[in-house]
């Protein structure tokens, strides 16, 4: 009788304590209330890519156009830059996808032109943005072509405006005006020369002592 008691206390507890179980069913409800998840920004790259050019997309409200490409088995992506018309993106498009698929097996844009377009060296990111950036940029209309080398040029430094020269006080030089250099060696050439000869005056030696001279003469 005491075995007995102690079982049916001890399934009693072990009652109590366990959980109740949701019918399977309700479970699954359960599951199919939750929101399916989606990938991550693939609306946005619908609503801007370009109706027409693979691997392009707007960007900054349609004024700039983007463009990568995704390499063949891997789910990395070449960036290839930001250009001012989807005509140049697309160039850049081009020359990734020849460089990754080949030519006969890529998606061009520009089938017709694939053989002007320049070849990158290898296969590396950096190689194919150097090729994608030179065919974009053989294919830049005029006006943006003037307006990047317009802003890309630095206009020259205006000269400083200097105030006019002040009239400086007028200096008259009389040496060369009045040849006083030759006047002074002239002057020195003249002290030098002897005196000329005077006059025959009254010779004293042929004078007696004893004549007498007066100074006044009577009449």
């Amino acid at each position: 009788m005491a075995d007995a008691a102690e079982d049916s206390s001890s399934s009693a507890s072990s009652s109590s304590l366990s959980p109740p179980t949701s019918p399977p069913h309700q479970h699954q409800q359960q599951q199919n209330q939750l929101p399916a998840k989606r990938r991550a920004g693939r609306k946005k790259f619908r609503e801007t890519r370009h109706p027409v050019y693979r691997g392009v997309r707007a960007r900054a409200g349609g004024s700039r156009w983007v463009c990568e490409v995704r390499e063949p088995q891997a789910q990395a992506r070449i960036w290839l830059g930001t250009y001012p018309t989807p005509e140049m993106a697309a160039r850049a498009h081009d020359v990734a996808a020849i460089a990754l698929r080949g030519a006969l097996a890529a998606d061009l844009n520009f089938p017709d032109s694939a053989h002007t377009l320049p070849r990158p060296r290898t296969a590396a990111p950096d190689d194919i943005r150097c090729a994608a950036a030179q065919a974009a940029e053989l294919y830049r209309p005029a006006a943006h072509h003037l307006i990047a080398t317009s802003s890309s040029t630095a206009a020259p430094p205006r000269p400083l405006a200097l105030p006019p020269p002040e009239p400086s006080a007028c200096f008259l030089d009389e040496d060369a005006i009045f040849d006083m250099p030759g006047l002074i060696d002239d002057m020195a050439r003249g002290m030098l020369l002897t005196p000329p000869a005077m006059g025959r005056g009254l010779d004293w030696g042929a004078v007696d002592d004893d004549v007498d001279c007066t100074l006044w003469m009577d009449d």
